[in-house]
């Protein structure tokens, strides 16, 4: 998550000062990614290092208010047009959890799943729920309400996220339940194979041989 970017873009909107940037990230985001003030203000001192923001004053109540310069503007600029780079994913404490799982001693990494899946949907409950609250403000106040309309973009990919989490939940599971009739069948093959044949009963001498 770019705090960096996120304050920059609120400082477009004119002089800010620390909690303030604070109050409106989290009500633009919803609270979903919670920010201390001491975080805001060590981006602040390392944006204004980097010569993008500047201190502008204060307001009436005596409060540092900072402002973008234009090097703050090119850089918000660059972020908004630049994707997202997906090709160096950030660790998912998920994913490392099943891949640690799978053969770990005194583990069921089917209980793992069966667990994750039903905090999942319920995650994803909750969230379709404040999606329909979401809606409704937007309905009623108007497009023009910024922080309603970002805080219902926000929902909606935490939905699509975790309905592809439930999904891929559900295709571990079956990924499991195939290898693991896979193996079976391939240790009764082996067994099969490398039992020896037992010895044929010897025939008995025909009547009168010697």
């Amino acid at each position: 998550m770019s705090i960096r970017h996120g304050l920059l873009a609120l400082l477009e909107r004119g002089p800010r000062y620390g909690s303030q940037l604070r109050t409106e990230f989290e009500s633009r985001t919803g609270s979903t990614w919670p920010l201390n003030v001491g975080q805001v203000y060590t981006t602040l001192s390392r944006l204004e290092r980097d010569g993008m923001v500047a201190q502008d004053g204060e307001d009436a109540a005596g409060h540092a208010l900072y402002a973008i310069t234009d090097s703050g503007r090119a850089e918000l600029r660059a972020w908004f047009e630049k994707p997202v780079d997906r090709t160096s994913p950030a660790r998912d404490e998920l994913a490392i959890k099943l891949a640690m799982a799978v053969g770990a001693p005194n583990v069921d990494i089917r209980e793992v799943i069966q667990s994750q899946r039903h905090h999942t949907v319920k995650a994803m409950q909750d969230y379709t729920r404040l999606k329909a609250q979401a809606l409704v403000t937007v309905e009623n106040g108007g497009a023009q309400e910024r922080d309603d309309v970002a805080w219902l973009l926000v929902l909606e990919q935490l939905i699509f996220q975790t309905e592809a989490e439930a999904r891929w939940l559900d295709h571990c599971e079956s990924r499991l339940i195939r290898l693991s009739a896979t193996a079976a069948r391939t240790t009764t093959t082996t067994d099969t194979r490398t039992t020896p044949a037992a010895p044929a009963p010897a025939t008995p001498p025909a009547a009168g041989a010697r």
